[in-house]
């Protein structure tokens, strides 16, 4: 959730020429064209140039956004928000899509790995056990699908490498990892409880008739 600024407006705000990104605080993808901007010594000011350093401010939540040579700050979680599950695990989720966007890719890695501990558990894994046995037990119950074989893999060396050995990890071992993880949570939670709201379908007499 957005923090809710106070009444009141930026001061010093002006118009600029329109940049399209997504607000990493309220997760809109908006076309703004108002801020300010940082006018290198010797240069002329334009309002309406493109500026290699700008703050531009979101008109949806009104939180401002750092542009600094094109890269973003705070830039977006990566991955997307999962429904209807638990809340300390969708916390740790959440937390782990964070991290990405402060460039915290090896923590995001560490809660990751984290978070499938946390799901092979309340699915009925003994606690205190080796991370390996956790993705073992996951995979023998079903809950990754046949072909995902090579992701349990690429999870399990990731994440004992982030845990035991001093090495940061890059955007993409954090990125696939919670890809994996957004997966499990829509195959476990998101999914099922979708299908149970909207109750189990009835077939059409023709297809089903009744018994004498």
């Amino acid at each position: 959730m957005a923090f809710q600024l106070p009444q009141g407006a930026w001061v010093g705000e002006q118009h600029l020429q329109q940049r399209q990104y997504s607000c990493a605080h309220c997760g809109s993808l908006v076309g703004s064209n108002i801020g300010t901007y940082y006018l290198a010594e010797g240069s002329r000011p334009h309002p309406l140039a493109s500026h290699e350093f700008a703050i531009h401010i979101c008109p949806f939540c009104r939180q401002p956004t750092y542009f600094c040579h094109g890269a973003q700050s705070p830039a977006p979680a990566f991955g997307e928000p999962v429904q209807n599950v638990p809340q300390s695990l969708n916390s740790l989720y959440e937390e782990a899509r964070r991290c990405t966007g402060a460039n915290a890719h090896t923590a995001a890695v560490l809660a990751s790995r984290k978070i499938l501990m946390h799901i092979a558990v309340e699915k009925g894994a003994e606690e205190g056990k080796p991370f390996l046995s956790y993705v073992e037990y996951l995979a023998s119950k079903g809950y990754v699908p046949p072909d995902g074989k090579s992701w349990v893999d690429h999870i399990r060396s990731k994440a004992n490498e982030a845990n035991h050995e001093i090495a940061l990890m890059e955007p993409a071992d954090a990125e696939d990892l919670i890809t994996f993880v957004e997966m499990l949570l829509k195959f476990i939670y998101e999914f099922p409880s979708k299908v149970s709201k909207r109750g189990a379908a009835v077939l059409p007499e023709s297809i089903n008739p009744p018994t004498t």
